[in-house]
């Protein structure tokens, strides 16, 4: 065995170009999911944004057909955070996951010791953690699609045609 993998005729490329493969798929799962976070929370923040300026205007309106229909968008809003939490939350475990596998390929190689059920078992939660936050995201865009077109009928009712 060489002490320089990959620089002595003795090393095959194709073993080294696995490697590297190997190396770095963690990588970019990890920077794709760092990506989706980055869009969840700014969604979550405009979400929560947009739950202060409901909650202001349930405030200073005094209309009851009003105040019920800001109560439900409230409503409406404050599922939709919980579904961007999970997001968060699955997509942080996924990050986490992900670490965890990179983790496990840096200790196999280190000890040239058999990890792959450990590799397996990271990195499948780390994409079914990913899957699920998207899930979960999916789902929260569904519930913004169903309150705009709620919201934008509930605005035509009150505000009819001169």
């Amino acid at each position: 065995m060489s002490p320089f993998p990959g620089f002595l005729p003795d090393e095959p490329i194709d073993s080294v170009a696995h490697l590297i493969q190997t190396a770095l798929t963690p990588i970019f799962m990890l920077s794709g999911i760092g990506t989706l976070l980055n869009l969840f929370n700014t969604r979550l923040a405009r979400v929560s944004d947009h739950i202060e300026k409901s909650n202001d205007a349930l405030a200073t309106t005094k209309a009851p057909t009003e105040r019920r229909h800001l109560r439900q968008h409230i409503r409406h809003l404050h599922r939709r955070t919980l579904l961007l939490d999970a997001s968060i939350l699955l997509a942080a475990v996924g990050g986490a996951a992900t670490c965890g596998a990179a983790f496990v390929l840096f200790l196999g190689s280190l000890r040239d010791s058999s990890v792959a059920s450990w590799l397996v078992v990271m990195f499948g939660m780390a994409l079914i953690c990913t899957v699920a936050a998207l899930a979960a995201f999916l789902c929260d865009s569904l519930a913004a699609w169903h309150g705009l077109r709620m919201t934008t009928s509930w605005a035509r009712s009150t505000h009819p045609k001169d």
